[in-house]
């Protein structure tokens, strides 16, 4: 697959990856983290890549001076290695008008720290706009007072970050199965 800095899904700081079946890892559970300021949502999906599903939050970590990672940083790698993620997926948050603002700059960061501890579990990045917005108003129409539930809030963002990534994935996987077989048929004709 080559030097993951290099490749086009590498999650660098171009901007939200999309998937890609050339860089897809295959069947296996992906999880995806919702990046805050005082906490990170965690979603996990089933081994098909079908169905996402809260796993936790956890806490941001203060910055941490020396050689020894963030307590963050180790537990979502812990995450990984226990789901044994063939993928991880952080939430790239934009402006409505599709730019980098701080929140985006705190995710990229995020993943490069994560990337080291994980490597070589790829990391992309996915345009998550409103998806804090879109799960708090979710749990609220479902009944689910967003006061004091702001962890249940994170871990619905990760899962709808997770849920976009595996539907998307699904669609393109899927036509690029159906490209021989229409290929085939048009070639039958001539």
């Amino acid at each position: 697959m080559g030097d993951p800095e290099s490749s086009e899904n590498s999650g660098g700081p171009r901007g939200a990856d999309r998937p890609d079946p050339a860089a897809d890892p295959g069947r296996g559970r992906r999880i995806a983290i919702d990046v805050g300021s005082v906490r990170i949502g965690v979603a996990s999906s089933d081994p098909d890549g079908v169905l996402a599903t809260p796993v936790e939050t956890v806490p941001r970590a203060k910055k941490v001076r020396g050689a020894r990672s963030p307590a963050d940083i180790d537990r979502i790698a812990e995450i990984v290695r226990e789901y044994e993620a063939v993928e991880v997926i952080v939430g790239l948050p934009r402006t409505l008008r599709g730019e980098k603002g701080t929140a985006a700059d705190l995710a990229i960061a995020f993943a490069e720290h994560l990337r080291k501890k994980i490597d070589p579990v790829p990391i992309r990045l996915s345009d998550e706009r409103l998806t804090t917005v879109s799960a708090a108003r979710a749990l609220r129409d479902s009944g689910v007072r967003a006061r004091g539930q702001r962890q249940v809030i994170d871990q619905a963002a990760a899962v709808s970050i997770l849920q976009g990534w595996l539907d998307e994935r699904s669609a393109v996987l899927k036509s690029v199965e159906e490209a021989p077989v229409r290929d085939a048929s048009f070639g039958d004709d001539a």
